[in-house]
């Protein structure tokens, strides 16, 4: 059970009445794309959005962020303490800054970090996150898949503060064409965590990102092994400049990283183009990439249940496919 952390001092900024604030994720100076979706979320619920930047990155990243379209006001914590978000201390904060400010909606990505800090706030503020938006239906009433999307719910919320996530393969991004204000939140809250961050290890790569790239190429258990799985999706993610994904199967059985795994339990995909290479088509994989603009399927098995959502589908060894697929883009 968690328990709120009062401020011990007042924030620097005005204290106007403000009506959703939106948190805004920065990378390496820039603005996450699933954030931009977040955004366009926001704007929906019909009310003025303040966007907020948390960390020496978002310090880095405010006129980036400043420029996101739809909003009227951008926060920046720049304490080193809220650096790689850490829920026990990014929770406090916004807590502190929702309260304070009389905000009546909160949004954020449906990314790790926002599911690492959403459970947190919203035990702070005691209310129930509606989480995974994939419509706004109005200030109360949103749409979220549940049962691994093969069922959609519409939830109204009753809170004073409503606290939503969003699927950002829902929203198109927000443009970036403003030119907001921007306002420091000069003190800290005092959250007295004895949480503090050791390291971390993240994969590089010169491909797009696997949650915004419109072209996306997907490996599954028929691949067999890792060096099938690289010798066969390096050259086709290269020939279509796509990024590259997996089944759960394929990230259990250690034929890649798992930060690239698509489905109810990984990342939610929604490219133009989606290229399922030996996936079977597990519900919970489909529960992250059916809503592809256009599916290809390769897989020897003519009953796979990959194909009852491919629009385009061949059945065939994809150790002679793929190559000659490659060979002829």
């Amino acid at each position: 059970m968690f328990r709120a952390i009062a401020s011990k001092r007042l924030f620097s900024y005005s204290a106007a009445k403000l009506d959703t604030l939106a948190f805004i994720e920065v990378a390496n100076g820039k603005v996450s794309p699933a954030s931009l979706s977040a955004i366009s979320a926001a704007k929906e619920i019909g009310k003025p959005v303040t966007g907020i930047v948390l960390g020496p990155e978002g310090d880095k990243g405010k006129d980036s962020a400043a420029k996101v379209d739809g909003l009227s006001k951008l926060l920046v914590a720049k304490d080193a303490k809220y650096d790689h978000y850490l829920a026990e201390e990014v929770a406090p904060l916004l807590k502190e800054v929702v309260t304070k400010n009389g905000f009546t909606h909160f949004i954020t990505p449906a990314s790790a970090v926002g599911k690492s800090f959403l459970p947190r706030l919203a035990a702070l503020l005691d209310v129930q996150p509606v989480s995974d938006i994939i419509k706004v239906v109005g200030e109360d009433t949103f749409v979220r898949p549940i049962y691994a999307g093969n069922a959609l719910a519409t939830v109204k919320s009753k809170d004073s503060v409503i606290l939503a996530s969003v699927r950002a393969s829902a929203f198109p991004p927000a443009e970036l064409s403003n030119d907001a204000s921007i306002e420091e939140i000069s003190e800290s809250v005092e959250s007295g965590n004895r949480t503090e961050f050791v390291g971390e290890e993240l994969v590089q790569s010169e491909r797009p990102e696997l949650g915004s790239a419109s072209r996306v190429v997907a490996g599954g258990r028929g691949l067999k092994n890792k060096e099938t799985f690289e010798s066969l999706m390096n050259p086709l993610a290269e020939k279509l400049n796509a990024a590259i994904g997996a089944s759960r199967a394929a990230v259990d059985a250690g034929f890649c990283d798992n930060s690239l795994q698509v489905g109810q339990t990984g990342k939610i995909v929604a490219p133009e183009l989606y290229v399922a290479v030996g996936v079977s088509g597990a519900i919970q994989h489909l529960a992250g990439m059916k809503d592809s603009k256009t599916v290809v399927a390769i897989n020897k098995d003519p009953e796979a249940p990959i194909f009852n959502v491919a629009d385009i589908g061949l059945v065939g060894d994809l150790n002679e496919a793929v190559p000659e697929l490659v060979s002829k883009l």
